[in-house]
C-alpha cells in the first residue's frame, strides 16, 4: 500500500480503477458472446465473475500487488476466446435449433455436446481480470480511510463506476469496434505501469498482443447497440442475410414481387402474402413491430397499403434495410420510421391500425429454452397482445409471425392471442423457411370460422391448456419449457457457487475463519450486496418495460443508480441518516414499489412517467445507501468489508435466475427478506459499531 501519495493522487488512482472495472464488464458482456455464442446463455455470467473477482481482489488488498495479473489474464481471455470461437459447444436436451448460432462456422468444425465448459472457463478466468483491479480499489479506499474519510473515498469509486458506464454507452452507440474498446481499456489501466519502465514494458507488449487478438477475431462489418453485425450474400437477386454475432438473424428480399425467385425465396414469398387472402379488404393503415430490413413492409406496400408505421429497435438493421433492400420498401413516401422498442411504441402511441403485423422481431436469433430475458420477451406476453388490440380499428386484425422451435412456444402464443380475443386464432402450420407459425386474430379474420373459433376459445377458457403457462410481464419467459429453473440453470449456478465458495476459502485465512466459525462473518455487508445486485437488475427489468429494451435504457438505469448512490453518500457525509431510519426507507419504499402496478405508469404522460420512474428506481437505492454508508463507515477493514460485500453481489447474481421459477416482482421480496435480515444482524448486536473483522 502506498501511503507517499497525494490525496488527489489517489483520489484519481480510484476513479481510474473504477472506471476500468465498469468499462471492462461492459465491454467483456458485448464482445465475448459474439466470439463464443453459448456465453449469451448465462447473462449473468460475466457480471457474477466480475463480483467474485473484486471481492476476492478486496480480500487480498493487504497483500503484495497483483497488478501483474490484468494485463496476463486479460491476455488469456481474448486468447481462449479467439481459439474457441470456432468450435461448436451444442447442448442434446432443450436446445432446438442452437446451430443457428454457428452459421458462420464451417461444417467440419469441432462439436462439444455441452455448454457448460466454455461457461465454466469463461468466469474462472474473467474472474482474475477483476481481482487486481479490486485489490487496487480496496487498497485506495482503506487509504482514504486512514488519512481523510472512508466515504469520501467511496465517492471516488462511484463517480468512477459513473464514468465508466457513460464512457462506454458513448461507444457502444457511436458503432465504433471492440478494438476501440479495449484500446480505451488498456489506455487507462496502463497509468498504473508508469511508475516502473520494466513493468510499462511488459504492459505494452501485452497490451499489443491483446488488441492484435481482438482484431483478428473481427467478423463483423459494423457494430450497433446490440449486435455485432455482417451481411452475406443470399441467392436471389440483390439479396442478402444479416448475421448478428454470427448467427442467422433474418434475410432480406422482395416478398411482395412478381419476379422469379429460387425455391427458398418462393417458399418463404408464399408465406408472407398467405394471411392477405384472408382479409375482407386490403388494410389502409398498418403497424409493423420488429420491421428489420422491410421484408414486411413491402409486402403491405403490394397490397395497396396506404400508410405504414415501421418500427424496429436496431438502427443499423434499420439501416441496412433503408439502404440495401431490393424493393428499397423505406423510400416509399407511404412510410414512416420508428427506431424504438416495438412495446415502448405500443404503450406510448394513440394511433389505430387495420392490420398490426408481429414481424418475427428476435424470435429468430435464439430459438432455444435455455435463454433468459431478452429483447423480445416483454413482446410476447398477455398484456403486449392486449396493448396491440387497443390499436386495432373497428374491423383491424393481427399477424404474428413465427419460427416456433417447439410445441410449447406454439401453444403459449395460440393460447394468448385466444385469451386476448376471445375466439382462437386463425392458424397456418406450415414450414416457410424464415418462420414456421402465422397466426391472425381480431376482426379483420372473423369470416374466418369465426363463431366456431369463439368457441374453441370458451372450452379453452374452461379447460386451459395442460401444463403450458401464458406468458405476462411478470413472468415473460415464451421460451421456457416451463416455470422453474431447469437442470441446466441449477447445474450451472451449483458449479459457480461452488467454485466462487472455494475461491474465497483459498483467498483469505480471514474469510475461512469467518466461513468456519461464524463468528466474525459480515453478514450485514453480505445481505446489504446481495439485496444490492436484485434490485438493480429488478430495476433494470422493469424500466425497459417502462421505456423500451433499448441499450440506453439500461445504461440510463445503471447511470441513476450510481449518481442516486452517490447522492445519498454524500448527503450522509453531510448530514447523516440514522440507521433505523434508513431501513425503514427502504421497506416502505421495496414494498412500495412491490404493490405498484407498472403498467399503471405506462398510461401516464412522459414527464410523470419520467417522475415515477427516478423515484420508483432512486428511492429504494438511495435508503439502501443510506444503510451501506453507515456500516461501511463503521467497519475498521474497508478491505474486508468491501469483500463480503461484492460476495454478497455473487450470490444475488446467482439468485436474480430465480425469476424464472418466482417471476419478476419476486426478485423484490427477495431482496427486501435480504435487507430485513441485515437489519436483524445489526439489532442483535445492540445497533453498536462493528470494530472486529
Amino acid at each position: 500500500m502506498v501511503k507517499t501519495k497525494s490525496v488527489r493522487l489517489l483520489a484519481l488512482e480510484l476513479v481510474a480503477a473504477s472506471f476500468v472495472v465498469l468499462f471492462q464488464e461492459l465491454t467483456l458482456i458485448r464482445w465475448l458472446p459474439g466470439q463464443v455464442r453459448v456465453l449469451a446463455y448465462f447473462p449473468n455470467l460475466i457480471l457474477v465473475s466480475a463480483f467474485l473477482g473484486l471481492g476476492l481482489g478486496c480480500l487480498r488488498a493487504q497483500r503484495k500487488s497483483l497488478l501483474w495479473l490484468w494485463p496476463v489474464s486479460l491476455l488469456a481471455v481474448t486468447a481462449m476466446a479467439y481459439a474457441l470461437s470456432g468450435v461448436v459447444f451444442t447442448q442434446n436436451s432443450p436446445s432446438e435449433h442452437l446451430y443457428l448460432l454457428y452459421y458462420d462456422v464451417p461444417r467440419e468444425a469441432p462439436v462439444i455436446n455441452d455448454v457448460r465448459p466454455p461457461i465454466l472457463l469463461f468466469f474462472i478466468v474473467t474472474a482474475f481480470c477483476f481481482l487486481p483491479l479490486g485489490q487496487i480499489v480496496a487498497q485506495r479506499l482503506q487509504e482514504f480511510r486512514m488519512r481523510t474519510a472512508s466515504l469520501v473515498g467511496y465517492c471516488w469509486d462511484i463517480v468512477g463506476s459513473l464514468a465508466g458506464i457513460v464512457g462506454f454507452t458513448i461507444l457502444g452507440v457511436s458503432g465504433v469496434f471492440p478494438v476501440v474498446w479495449f484500446a480505451v481499456l488498456l489506455v487507462v489501466t496502463g497509468s498504473f505501469f508508469l511508475e516502473e519502465r520494466r513493468r510499462l514494458i511488459g504492459f505494452v507488449s501485452v497490451a499489443v498482443l491483446i488488441l492484435f487478438l481482438v482484431q483478428n477475431s473481427e467478423r463483423a462489418d459494423r457494430y450497433s447497440p446490440y449486435y455485432a453485425m455482417r451481411l452475406v450474400p443470399a441467392e436471389a437477386p440483390h439479396a442478402f442475410a444479416v448475421l448478428t454475432n454470427g448467427s442467422f438473424h433474418q434475410v432480406a428480399f422482395d416478398p411482395g414481387g412478381t419476379e422469379p425467385l429460387p425455391p427458398y425465396f418462393e417458399q418463404a414469398r408464399t408465406g408472407y402474402n398467405r394471411p392477405y387472402g384472408f382479409l375482407q379488404a386490403p388494410p389502409k393503415r398498418a403497424l409493423v413491430l420488429g420491421a428489420g430490413t422491410g421484408n414486411d413492409v413491402a409486402v403491405l406496400l403490394s397490397h395497396g397499403a396506404q400508410h405504414v408505421d415501421a418500427v424496429e429497435i436496431d438502427p443499423v438493421i434499420l439501416d441496412f434495410g433503408r439502404r440495401l433492400h431490393p424493393a428499397r420498401p423505406y423510400d416509399s413516401p407511404r412510410v414512416d420510421l420508428y427506431t424504438t422498442d416495438a412495446r415502448s411504441f405500443l404503450e406510448s402511441s394513440h394511433e389505430r391500425y387495420d392490420l398490426i403485423v408481429f414481424a418475427t422481431l428476435d424470435s429468430m436469433t435464439r430459438l432455444s429454452a435455455l435463454s433468459n430475458v431478452r429483447l423480445d420477451n416483454f413482446v410476447y406476453t398477455l398484456e403486449c397482445l392486449a396493448a396491440a388490440r387497443e390499436h386495432l380499428s373497428s374491423n383491424g386484425g393481427l399477424v404474428m409471425y413465427f419460427a416456433a422451435a417447439n410445441t410449447t412456444i406454439a401453444q403459449r402464443l395460440s393460447g394468448m392471442l385466444t385469451q386476448v380475443f376471445g375466439q382462437f386464432p386463425v392458424v397456418i402450420d406450415e414450414y416457410y423457411n424464415l418462420f414456421n407459425c402465422i397466426y391472425m386474430a381480431g376482426p379483420a379474420f372473423e369470416a374466418r370460422n369465426g363463431g366456431e373459433r369463439r368457441g374453441i376459445a370458451r372450452t379453452a377458457a374452461g379447460v386451459g391448456i395442460k401444463g403450458v403457462e401464458l406468458p405476462t410481464d411478470d413472468w415473460p419467459f415464451l421460451y421456457l419449457q416451463s416455470r422453474g429453473l431447469g437442470t441446466f440453470y441449477l447445474s450451472v449456478m451449483s458449479l459457480l457457487a461452488a467454485i466462487s465458495a472455494g475461491a474465497v476459502l483459498a483467498a483469505s485465512p480471514a474469510m475461512r475463519s469467518s466461513i468456519s466459525g461464524g463468528t466474525h462473518a459480515d453478514w450485514e455487508m453480505f445481505f446489504f450486496g446481495l439485496g444490492f445486485l436484485l434490485l438493480e437488475t429488478s430495476a433494470v427489468t422493469r424500466m425497459n418495460l417502462l421505456w423500451g429494451a433499448t441499450w440506453l435504457t439500461s445504461a440510463v438505469v445503471f447511470a441513476s443508480i450510481l449518481a442516486t448512490m452517490l447522492l445519498s453518500t454524500v448527503w450522509n457525509q453531510l448530514r447523516p441518516i440514522p440507521y433505523p431510519i434508513s431501513s425503514l426507507g427502504v421497506v416502505v419504499s421495496l414494498l412500495a414499489v412491490w404493490m405498484l402496478p407498472v403498467r399503471l405508469l405506462l398510461t401516464v404522460s412522459i414527464t410523470t412517467r419520467l417522475v415515477f420512474s427516478v423515484a420508483f428506481v432512486g428511492t429504494p437505492i438511495f435508503f439502501a445507501s443510506a444503510c451501506f454508508a453507515v456500516l461501511f463507515r463503521d467497519r475498521a477493514q474497508a478491505d474486508t468489508a468491501f469483500g463480503w460485500n461484492l460476495l454478497g453481489a455473487v450470490a444475488g447474481g446467482l439468485l436474480e435466475l430465480t425469476s424464472m421459477a418466482l417471476g419478476m416482482k419476486a426478485l423484490l421480496l427477495v431482496a427486501l427478506l435480504a435487507y430485513l435480515l441485515a437489519l436483524l444482524v445489526w439489532l442483535r448486536r445492540g445497533g453498536m459499531p462493528r470494530a472486529v473483522t
